[in-house]
């Protein structure tokens, strides 16, 4: 019996402890408002792995190069450029499912949390906020926020100046935090054997919270942005995996653990540190998982893009007001701009598009509508932040001519 339930891998584990969750949501509601300190100490373990785990791996990545940090500035480059091509791949598809299936006609924005919806909107979010964001006051307020672009500045800074040391104190430093980094992956191994009960219990707080009826009279507004999820992944995400030769199987059974992690629990953080050991399993180089992750966590949010379009003219649809194709791209040109860095603020997605909204007139009652069914949406554009991510690292690693061949099956 023992020797049966040892051979049970952790993602199927996973799908057992979801349909569980589920089952107890929708039967038990009240019991599974219970459950909610389980899923809350699975992601708190989680999130303290995030700042020292970010920040070993990125000093061994660009530190150990020594004094080439024309590598390292070229894998900056080379990802921005991608991350930016790729999201707004994402904006396209958005805006063309949206635009098709028309989710927003027909919804009533009469009813719905109010002071939620205004208390997202009067968070403001600029350009100019989030690149005063980017430098941390306190590097150990920011890890305490696990504020990930504030780490990823100060860590690649404390790389550049560990390079510039010469001798003992540097390859002591170095060896510091390359045993960290060792350290941070087993921790990560430990957290994940508690996963299933965590995320079991956060589903079934989840449903028996919002009730599997939210999802019946929102279902076009949820059903257009999975459709539209599924589209990017098979035309986008597929074809440049296809074009940069990345082992499919191999890719597929690396990220579906964190992909499960991911969609369950809807946050990157709580699948960061498992899809980062992953990806090095499956051949990526650790300095370019260590920069290109962490940054995508920041840049290359693909599904929330996608999200962010669909449900900026949803709000408009159902208000019933007309948004001419210019300036839809005008507002997801700007939506593009201001997510960017803003990953770790509570309901970042939704605090974006009450800005957006507000900026263009449309009404905020659509924040209070959509937040009744947001959780469910959050896992869906959270996975697919986190399966972009991934795929970015490897893409990487074959530009850079580094990815590893493909391991034995």
């Amino acid at each position: 019996m023992l020797s049966s339930l040892r051979r049970v891998t952790l993602t199927q584990w996973i799908v057992v402890s979801v349909i569980v969750g589920v089952l107890l949501g929708a039967l038990f509601p009240e019991f599974s408002q219970s459950l909610k300190p389980l899923a809350t100490i699975f992601l708190r373990m989680i999130k303290s792995l995030v700042a020292p785990l970010i920040f070993a791996t990125l000093v061994v990545g660009i530190a150990g190069h020594g004094d080439d940090m024309g590598r390292v500035g070229k894998l900056a480059l080379r990802s921005l450029i991608y991350f930016e091509v790729v999201s707004s791949l994402a904006l396209v598809i958005g805006l063309a499912a949206v635009n098709i299936v028309k989710p927003g006609i027909g919804v009533s924005l009469g009813t719905g949390p109010a002071t939620d919806a205004a208390q997202l909107a009067a968070t403001k979010v600029t350009f100019e906020g989030v690149l005063d964001h980017v430098v941390p006051d306190s590097i150990v307020a920011a890890s305490a926020n696990n504020e990930v672009l504030q780490i990823v500045f100060w860590a690649v800074l404390f790389a550049v100046a560990l390079t510039k040391l010469r001798g003992e104190n540097r390859e002591r430093m170095l060896g510091f935090c390359s045993a960290l980094s060792d350290l941070m992956f087993k921790f990560t191994g430990l957290v994940m054997a508690y996963a299933p009960i965590g995320i079991g219990a956060a589903i079934a707080a989840t449903i028996g919270h919002s009730g599997m009826g939210v999802l019946l009279s929102l279902g076009k507004l949820v059903l257009t942005l999975y459709g539209a999820l599924v589209v990017f992944a098979l035309v986008v995400l597929l074809p440049i995996a296809v074009l940069a030769r990345i082992p499919l199987k191999a890719f597929l059974r690396a990220v579906k653990a964190p992909y499960l992690i991911a969609f369950t629990t809807a946050s990157s953080e709580a699948a960061l540190p498992l899809a980062m050991e992953k990806m090095e399993e499956l051949g990526v180089p650790a300095r370019i998982v260590a920069f290109v992750m962490p940054a995508g966590y920041s840049f290359n949010l693909d599904g929330s893009t996608l999200y962010l379009a669909v449900a900026s003219v949803f709000a408009a649809q159902a208000a019933g007001i007309h948004m001419p194709l210019s300036q839809q791209i005008v507002m997801m040109l700007t939506l593009t701009v201001t997510s960017k860095g803003v990953a770790a603020v509570p309901r970042a997605s939704l605090v974006i598009l009450s800005g957006a909204l507000a900026m263009f007139g449309l009404p905020l009652q659509a924040i209070a509508v959509i937040l009744g069914v947001d959780a469910f949406m959050d896992m869906a554009r959270t996975s697919i932040n986190v399966l972009g991510n991934c795929l970015a690292s490897a893409v990487m690693a074959r530009w850079e001519g580094a990815l590893a061949p493909a391991p034995a099956t």
